[in-house]
């Protein structure tokens, strides 16, 4: 529905569809030509005739007049159940280039409009600059029956394709586009071997006969829970309205006992200050849950699947036409490129498919945002606002700036950003720690200590980062023992030598990078100890020299790995002054912050895991008492931490594995480290157990600071895939997190937040440059790229010669 922002879309398959047209379609013949199925299936059959599978159709036939290409729809031509379609400019280009003659139709009844308005608790905010164009279903559907007409295509209405067994042996190729509950994809099951996954609202398309003039949400605080409308016009009269909420509060509601007439007048009723009074229609309209599709494969001999049958994506960001399109371009394409069917249908799911699964990725980011919404009905009124237009995380801070400055800007003010200073670049408290700006480099082990002391490449590293400009910089997880060092090369505070040695560290941060802060991380590695250097094999057991492992339970980290000891009585309370001893040497040093790493599979994080802490005793069993060790090491240690100095704690908020840790046990832990003087929580996740399944992606770790800091009222760090300083800008206006913590591109390039500033055109207390680094706080100019301009415009005519 929603598809103001653009993805990485089937740019290079439009291209080349399009040379193809420009250099001629193989010409029709009047007698059959023999044809090789190894390159261009000659007779095609399609099964479901919605936007993708027409669109497929025509493509294929204009590329190929010769073709047989035949469309199985099971409803009558008119039959439609949705209403309005919305289309990128970026989808638009590529049907313009691929077919002008569909372009050109699809134009005469798009409408525009560029706004969105979100209204709640009875305040309006209207954003600009969106770029949407939207037409009704039904429109597009006869634009595209009348092309596929036009190009020969044989249109099969109220008929039931054939298995696809029978069709895919009398037929060179079968396109699988019928839809989300797709008989193709069920007869294969084993071979596309989908996964299903249905979220918790329900939903129902309707219309209203007046056009919106933006684009509308709209939120609705009832008795029952919270509802919220998503509205578009897609004619000059005519609007698309879905009404979405929480399954509990569809039955709270009585919805569930209501016919489609009953709920059309019910939801017409308490939206009714959006539609001015005005009634609602429906149109078989049923409350639906949303399932999001995803397969393993998408090609089986010659069936292949294309659109919804292929792949989902929540209609909150419009994207589920938009896709199939671009899936029709790039089959179309690689067919034609390929030299044999096999690797065309190969090269389309390669080209395919990191396309959708980002777009899948922004699609669930936005879809639970909407699940959770009531999580932010307390954010102020243009926080909210903004919060609700960057839920996916494709539409930014700088995005959002160049569509409505004016708009970035109120929010900006509203946050308390002072003038002309990005939001990364506001200051932060913590206890009596006040950091200039809300980056952190995050902990990176280097394993590159000998002995558990830090040397010169460790002053080197932390220095240069602190010289680089962020607020706070962490050091690698330091261990509390030698037993608890993850590799020979990992740091420690367990001597005093190592306490003087980060003591030389912490002395040139503070002295040679002013405002800066240093923080050291404390941890005990458990059962992932013993092994090998990074480079030389991750997790890997050392070869020789190993030393004996503990942890909660005696469980390996993996196969092949040690198997640890279970921790007694006795052994608990000496790692617990092992914790508290190394602290002390810690506040010695002169670090300025100290995080407890309760993350990753480390000890601590054993305790925390249900997949990792089988014991019986008082320490194992419920969270409260897998909660337990972990909280006495922490009030040991915050109790000789210097007062005045702020603790948080590093926690996996989930284990990326079943079974794990779940959402709500991760915030109940980060209210009890709260609870115990935490200051913060640093919110990481997986790592683990070695069989887990992370859902990688940009910024995906977010989500879970996101939750614990709004359900827990804790301040967070964020960390995982922030690679920009847009993300960082975008996270703290929007409120997900406090701080934002970065790793890679820190290594990338030391100076990451200096540099960030200085291409913000930021200069101000947020991000100072050390004094000799100053005459380097601008760009090294470079040679001359741009053309000198036209001093002549001639009008008229062009005389060619």
């Amino acid at each position: 529905m929603l598809s103001s922002q653009g993805s990485p879309v089937g740019l290079g398959a439009r291209g080349r569809v399009d040379q193809r047209l420009r250099r001629g379609a193989r010409p029709a013949t009047t007698a059959p030509q023999p044809h090789d199925n190894r390159n261009h299936p000659h007779r095609i059959a399609i099964v479901g005739g919605g936007p993708g599978g027409l669109y497929t159709a025509a493509l294929l036939k204009r590329l190929a007049p010769d073709r047989e290409v035949t469309v199985y729809e099971r409803n009558a031509p008119d039959d439609t159940f949705g209403f309005g379609v919305v289309l990128s400019d970026e989808t638009l280009g590529g049907i313009e280039h691929a077919d002008p003659v569909v372009y050109e139709a699809l134009k005469a009844h798009f409408v525009r409009w560029d706004d969105i308005d979100i209204v709640h608790r009875n305040t309006r905010h209207t954003s600009g600059g969106h770029r949407f164009a939207a037409l009704g279903r039904r429109r597009l559907l006869e634009i595209l029956h009348d092309r596929c007409r036009d190009l020969g295509v044989d249109l099969r209405f109220r008929t039931e394709a054939p298995p696809p067994d029978r069709l895919a042996g009398t037929h060179d190729l079968v396109v699988a586009a019928d839809g989300v509950h797709s008989a193709t994809r069920e007869a294969y099951r084993d071979v596309f071997r989908p996964h299903l996954t249905p979220h918790r609202c329900r939903y129902i398309w309707l219309a209203a006969d007046f056009a919106f003039d933006a684009f509308r949400f709209e939120i609705a605080e009832t008795e029952h829970g919270v509802m919220q409308l998503h509205g578009y016009p897609y004619a000059p009269d005519a609007s698309t309205v879905i009404v979405e909420m929480r399954e509990e509060v569809w039955r709270s509601a009585g919805f569930d006992e209501l016919d489609e007439t009953e709920s059309t007048a019910r939801c017409a009723k308490i939206f009714a200050d959006a539609l001015g009074g005005r009634p609602l229609r429906s149109n078989k309209s049923a409350w639906t849950t949303f399932r999001t599709v995803v397969n393993e494969r998408w090609s089986h001999g010659n069936i292949v699947l294309l659109g919804d049958a292929a792949h989902t994506a929540h209609f909150s960001i419009g994207s589920g036409t938009k896709l199939a399109v671009e899936d029709a371009l790039a089959l179309a394409a690689c067919l034609e490129e390929q030299p044999t069917l096999p690797r065309a249908l190969a090269a389309y799911e390669e080209e395919r498919r990191p396309v959708v699964a980002s777009t899948q990725r922004a699609a669930k980011a936005s879809l639970e945002w909407f699940e959770d919404l009531d999580r932010y009905l307390g954010q102020p009124p243009r926080q909210f606002a903004f919060n609700l237009l960057t839920r996916s995380r494709r539409v930014t801070h700088e995005n959002l700036r160049l569509r409505d400055a004016d708009f970035t800007d109120s929010v900006e003010r509203e946050f308390g950003c002072p003038p002309d200073t990005p939001p990364m670049f506001t200051p932060f408290r913590l206890r009596g720690l006040t950091l200039r700006n809300r980056v952190v480099v995050s902990a990176m082990d280097m394993y590159s200590a000998t002995d558990g002391v830090p040397g010169d490449f460790h002053l080197v590293h932390l220095g240069a980062r602190a010289l680089g400009g962020a607020a706070l910089v962490m050091t690698e997880m330091v261990c509390v023992s030698a037993e608890g060092r993850i590799t020979p090369g990992c740091a420690g505070l367990y001597t005093g030598r190592q306490g003087e040695a980060w003591r030389r560290i912490t002395d040139f941060v503070h002295a040679g990078a002013p405002g800066t802060a240093i923080g050291v991380q404390l941890g005990h590695s458990g059962r992932k100890g013993s092994t090998r250097l990074m480079w030389e094999g991750m997790d890997e057991p050392l070869p020789d020299g190993n030393w004996p492992l503990v942890a909660p339970s005696p469980l390996p980290y993996r196969p092949g790995s040690q198997t640890p000891r279970e921790l007694s009585r006795d052994q608990l309370a000496d790692i617990r002054q092992q914790f508290r001893s190394a602290a002390e040497r810690a506040a010695h040093a002169g670090f300025d912050l100290l995080e407890l790493h309760c993350a990753h599979g480390y000890l601590l994080s054993g305790f925390l895991s249900p997949l990792t802490n089988h014991r019986t005793d008082a320490y194992g069993g419920s969270l409260e008492k897998r909660l337990r060790f972990p909280l006495e090491v922490f009030d040991a240690v915050r109790e000789v931490w210097p007062g005045e100095r702020p603790m948080t704690v590093r926690i996996s908020a989930t284990d990326w594995a079943e079974g794990g840790t779940s959402g709500e046990e991760a915030v109940e832990i980060a209210r009890a480290f709260a609870a115990h003087g935490a200051d913060a929580v640093d919110v990481s996740t997986g790592q683990v157990v070695s069989g887990e399944r992370p859902e990688f992606g940009r910024s995906y770790q977010t989500p879970y600071a996101d939750r614990i800091r709004h359900e827990a009222g804790v301040p967070v760090v964020a960390v995982g895939a922030i690679s920009s300083w847009d993300d960082v800008n975008s996270l703290i206006l929007a409120g997900r997190a406090d701080l934002c913590a970065l790793a890679r591109p820190h290594l990338y390039d030391p100076h990451w937040t200096l540099h960030a500033a200085a291409e913000q055109g930021y200069d101000g207390p947020g991000a100072v440059w050390p004094a000799p680094y100053r005459a380097g706080s601008r760009p090294p100019r470079t040679g001359r790229t741009d053309a000198p301009k036209p001093r002549l415009t001639l009008h008229g005519p062009r005389q060619d010669v």
